[in-house]
């Protein structure tokens, strides 16, 4: 499976986050935050906390960092390493593309795996 439209460039302003699920080509589900920083860049990681297990979509982005809102885990958007503490392993990033108005995740090819 190759990218897949993940949503609209005019769903998200700079600073905001939103879950996407998304299907690999094994046909399992996989939940992306689609993330667009401080400067408008975009972005894709998990959408599942290393830590908590919880939505890091419904935490707060701050220029290219997203905090999960339960514990505080911060993780940098361009390479899923946490850099604020309980969290200590990093979340996957997706090769994320746009097309015009269209965004696209490939969640068969995490980067740096």
């Amino acid at each position: 499976m190759s990218a897949q439209h993940a949503c609209s460039t005019a769903d998200l302003a700079p600073e905001e986050a939103l879950r996407v699920d998304l299907s690999a080509a094994d046909g399992a589900t996989v939940e992306v935050a689609v993330v667009r920083d401080a400067d408008g860049r975009w972005h894709a990681i998990s959408d599942v906390c290393s830590h908590g297990a919880v939505s890091l979509s419904d935490g707060e982005v701050e220029g290219c960092y997203v905090e999960c809102w339960l514990h505080g885990s911060q993780f940098d958007l361009r390479t899923g390493e946490p850099t604020a503490l309980p969290a200590i392993r990093p979340v996957p990033v997706y090769p994320i593309t746009v097309d015009g108005e269209r965004v696209l995740v490939d969640v068969d090819s995490p980067i740096g795996s």
